[in-house]
């Protein structure tokens, strides 16, 4: 299979599924890890191919819901006017926050969700189940209104809707159920105010998710592989990838790695 190839559809048909074992949406509860430490990684869709064989080897386990193992995401983040919250990203604050609505298709579920990130590096996550159809628009829920009163650094007037994200995601647990793994493929953007798009064909981000930063055969697969971790946000991704002169320059140097990492000249920006 060649790279950018990988779909919805053959992603849930990979041979590497008859060797791994699974675990079930309920027995993931007991590792959900809202306040966590994050390592990030981009690979290629052939090195995701590898790392999933060398995991299968190791006892990783991977998720399945009604026999589906690779499960489609939507996600909307809100963000004001002047996208505020991608400045911050941009600008390196160290406390910082993000706010999305997101759909898993699977199951139909859809919350509201509050990402921050303290200056010890550690992510938590808030979220609300909110209605399908106040996915684009959260504050008509009286519930979800008040949950982001509570939690929300910016007054809910001041944010709308910015940006589309959809991907296809393969959550994977190690035997000791200390840590969760995702692998996000397939990633469209679009931009929700000018509905510009964006994609990176071939690409893949890999998320490790720890109380702490405890021994992992994950990390030790990608020293043996030669990938190092690379910090990356979607939205700042898909952001910087489809609004035109938005401000850039720390995010250069990530675009270039990720195209040295993927085998290609540049990433172009949209």
């Amino acid at each position: 299979m060649q790279s950018g190839e990988l779909t919805y559809e053959s992603l849930n048909s990979l041979p590497i599924w008859t060797r791994m074992a699974t675990i079930t949406l309920d027995e993931m509860r007991d590792v959900k890890l809202m306040n966590r430490v994050d390592t990030k990684y981009v690979v290629s869709e052939g090195e995701m191919l590898t790392l999933l064989e060398r995991m299968a080897e190791c006892g990783y386990r991977v998720q399945i819901i009604d026999s589906v193992r690779a499960c489609r995401y939507d996600t909307l983040y809100f963000d004001t006017e002047e996208r505020d919250m991608y400045v911050a990203h941009h600008n390196r604050q160290l406390t910082r926050q993000k706010v999305r609505t997101r759909t898993y298709v699977e199951t139909g579920l859809t919350f509201l969700e509050i990402k921050n990130k303290n200056n010890r590096g550690r992510t938590k996550k808030r979220r609300t189940e909110i209605a399908r159809e106040n996915f684009y628009s959260f504050t008509e829920d009286a519930a979800a209104r008040g949950f982001y009163k509570e939690n929300g650094r910016y007054a809910h007037e001041a944010i709308s809707p910015a940006l589309s994200t959809r991907f296809v995601r393969i959550t994977l647990v190690n035997p000791r159920l200390t840590e969760r793994l995702t692998i996000d493929i397939a990633l469209r953007y679009e931009d929700m105010r000018s509905h510009a798009t964006a994609s990176i064909p071939g690409m893949a981000i890999v998320e490790l998710k720890q109380d702490g930063n405890t021994i992992s055969d994950l990390k030790r697969i990608m020293l043996d592989m030669r990938i190092r971790p690379l910090k990356v946000s979607k939205y700042c991704l898909g952001t910087t990838l489809t609004v035109d002169g938005i401000k850039h320059n720390r995010f250069k140097q990530k675009l270039r790695n990720i195209a040295k990492r993927l085998g290609i000249n540049e990433i172009v920006k949209r």
